[in-house]
């Protein structure tokens, strides 16, 4: 596990390419916010978290439980589940606006076209919406 990354992971360095060329500017992993977001906005008061299906728990294809040392996996996704809640949470108690982007919709069977995905980030970070949570396309 020493050698899974927590910072700048591919769907992560695809956003920020993306939003980058886009013309927005951030700071990455800004400690002095709560949960460390990847993405911190500034100037719209807003953070973009880019999380792994696995790691955070994720109710999607890509999560599926491990079968060995069930009660070891169980506690750390389930920890790492609390602390993104809480980080958020504190986030918003703060009046910033909050994103999580998730592997699923980058990857996998209900990835979503990456010009469409960060059509929806942009729009997201030039309204006034409080969260947002991208992931696959609405059906309908």
């Amino acid at each position: 596990m020493a050698g899974i990354r927590g910072k700048n992971t591919k769907p992560e360095m695809i956003i920020r390419r993306g939003l980058h060329a886009r013309g927005f500017r951030y700071r990455l992993h800004d400690k002095r916010l709560p949960g460390r977001p990847d993405l911190v906005f500034p100037k719209y008061h807003a953070v973009v978290f880019v999380h792994g299906c696995f790691w955070h728990g994720h109710d999607c294809h890509l999560f599926k439980w491990p079968k060995t040392r069930k009660e070891f996996w169980r506690t750390k996704i389930d920890r790492n589940r609390a602390i993104d809640e809480r980080a958020i949470v504190a986030l918003k108690e703060d009046d910033w606006r909050c994103c999580t982007i998730w592997e699923c919709s980058l990857k996998g069977r209900a990835a979503v076209p990456i010009e469409l995905l960060l059509d929806r980030c942009s729009s997201w970070l030039c309204s006034n919406r409080r969260s947002s949570e991208l992931r696959g396309i609405p059906k309908g």
